[in-house]
């Protein structure tokens, strides 16, 4: 059986570019995760809770929806 692709997309690595490069490893740090996850939640392997969401955008001074969407199914 076949796992469903995640139809939660993110900006993420956008926004780390956008802050100066930031590393994986120093939003882990902010957000209180670890490096994996960060690079898991990036590459759309991994959907991250609703509150590592929030903090995620909190690190880049965000909105949530700024940061995090809901593809339609067909774009799934």
């Amino acid at each position: 059986m076949r796992k469903a692709k995640s139809r939660l997309r993110n900006r993420v690595r956008e926004l780390r570019f956008h802050a100066g490069e930031m590393t994986q490893a120093e939003l882990a740090d902010k957000v209180g995760v670890t490096r994996q996850t960060i690079a898991a939640i990036e590459k759309n392997k991994y959907a991250p809770s609703l509150e590592t969401a929030f903090l995620i955008a909190e690190a880049f001074g965000k909105p949530i929806g700024e940061v995090f969407s809901f593809a339609p199914a067909e774009e799934a």
